[in-house]
């Protein structure tokens, strides 16, 4: 079979820019078109130039003829052999349609160019629709403050819709083992690759979105956790160390004496851990022991008498 230089056809340069390419087929058609054109061979031309343009006016054609040439040196009368991968995925002319501009006469009977679309585009019909992997899929899973902290492995379980032998849609539920990796915050999404809905060419994947489990004492805020502790009215008025368990662990607390309800202490790096570590913050909430005995009544009737404190008015 007989190389054919589509450039030479066209009548254009190598390297020739689309906008020229285009001028120069549509010149040829306007000369060539068997409507118009007198030349005997008006037909041919005309079958010849869209073939040429159905390959050079496809800028991943072209690449891959280009590429093509370069690999290959092909003389008038030798035989044309394509690689068995060349052009790969491509399928007919400009826009998926024979015949280009003119319309007039398909570029797909020639052998040549059969050949070179033979294996990938059913000899220069249209593209054809590769398989596609399935749909992702969208859930959220909701852990514990210390999981962040620690790392785990919790199990969900999902509703997936799927066909059954009489190729009915079915629903059933999958359970699923899913990595918590240490450091992961609320509305970040884990990715569990294969797990989504199932398609042609394989599964879509499944995207777990990070929810946190309410806790009275806790709330987070990005990577910051903000923790209340309860504390003893002298814990406050008289300040001294305490001991606190926090989602990272026990730690010894200084409070400062004359400290009020309310006082945020900063504990920098013990929030959740991570490239950035946030901090932990201690909100002190002062608790009354209960006049719940004789002995601690007499005890609040002492301090009312002695310290005269009226909290309304400050002093």
């Amino acid at each position: 079979m007989e190389y054919k230089d589509y450039y030479q056809t066209l009548g254009v340069a190598k390297t020739a820019s689309e906008d020229e390419i285009k001028k120069a087929y549509r010149k040829l058609v306007r000369k060539y078109h068997p409507d118009v054109s007198k030349e005997a061979d008006a037909q041919q031309k005309t079958q010849e130039i869209n073939e040429a343009y159905g390959v050079l006016g496809d800028a991943e054609k072209r690449a891959a003829y280009d590429e093509l040439g370069r690999g290959h040196q092909y003389r008038a009368g030798q035989e044309f052999r394509p690689p068995p991968d060349w052009g790969r995925g491509f399928g007919g002319g400009p826009g998926g349609q024979q015949g280009g501009f003119g319309g007039a006469g398909g570029f797909g009977d020639s052998d040549f160019f059969s050949d070179l679309f033979a294996n990938f585009g059913g000899g220069g019909g249209r593209r054809r629709q590769a398989p596609q992997k399935g749909d992702d899929s969208h859930a959220s899973i909701t852990i514990d403050l210390s999981d962040t902290y620690q790392g785990a492995t919790r199990t969900i379980s999902l509703m997936v819709a799927e066909r059954d032998p009489h190729d009915r849609i079915v629903t059933r539920e999958r359970n699923l083992s899913v990595n918590i990796p240490k450091g992961v915050t609320a509305g970040q999404q884990l990715r569990l690759s294969g797990q989504g809905q199932q398609g042609a060419a394989g599964p879509g994947d499944l995207y777990l979105e990070i929810q946190f489990r309410p806790h009275p004492r806790y709330r987070i805020d990005g990577r910051d956790v903000y923790q209340t502790v309860p504390v003893a009215p002298w814990e406050l008025a008289l300040g001294g160390e305490i001991e606190v368990s926090t989602p990272s662990g026990k730690v010894n607390v200084t409070v400062p004496a004359g400290s009020q309800s309310g006082r945020k202490l900063r504990l920098r790096g013990r929030g959740i851990p991570g490239k950035e570590i946030g901090d932990l913050y201690l909100l002190l909430e002062v608790v009354l022991p209960p006049a719940d005995s004789e002995a601690a009544k007499q005890l609040y009737q002492t301090m009312a008498r002695e310290m005269a404190f009226n909290p309304r008015t400050g002093g």
